[in-house]
């Protein structure tokens, strides 16, 4: 049976190194794809698509997530690694405090995952770039926003201690070993 699990947290947590290190390792891994609608959005014109247009930016996300979700079902393996799920969308907006439809929340029901890791802000490895625009402080209040979304819809969470990639991974791959 496939197993869908989502790797969470704020920005610059660590989540995409992990992920790397999975695919390294040969599991399928599906990429977070804001950076994509990003760069999109940048040779459109558009700076920052998220802050000018966070309604916008946030269904282009869902249209690209609620894909990945039904893409890992077509996979021939039994685990999907994904580099944030459906409900971080609205997790987001209500950080910045925007109204959303109910699509959001409702799509994040419908979608479920098997399993959450969450990866809590780490200064030590924290850095800002051309898409990952916000600061330390910013990255703590959205992992509060994220970690009270997927509570909302029932999840058991499992926090990744810090330490080495390798040790991140196997952390989670130890973690799963009953289930994989």
């Amino acid at each position: 049976m496939l197993q869908k699990i989502v790797l969470i947290g704020g920005p610059g947590t660590g989540k995409t190194s992990v992920l790397n290190e999975l695919i390294a390792q040969d599991f399928y891994c599906m990429p977070e794809i804001s950076r994509e609608v990003i760069l999109k959005a940048k040779k459109e014109g558009i700076d920052q698509l998220f802050l000018s247009k966070p309604l916008l930016f946030s269904e282009l996300l869902l249209k690209g997530r609620e894909q990945q979700y039904l893409s890992a079902n077509k996979q021939n393996t039994n685990v999907v690694f994904f580099d944030r799920g459906i409900p971080d969308i609205f997790a987001y907006m209500d950080y910045v405090k925007t109204d959303y439809p109910s699509v959001f929340v409702d799509k994040s029901k419908l979608n479920k995952y098997d399993t959450i890791f969450h990866f809590s802000p780490w200064k030590e490895i924290y850095t800002t770039d051309n898409e990952r625009y916000e600061s330390f402080e910013e990255s703590l209040r959205i992992d509060q926003y994220l970690l009270k979304a997927y509570k909302s819809l029932g999840y058991t969470i499992h926090t990744v201690p810090f330490g080495s990639v390798k040790d991140r991974t196997r952390f989670i791959l130890h973690a799963l070993s009953c289930n994989l």
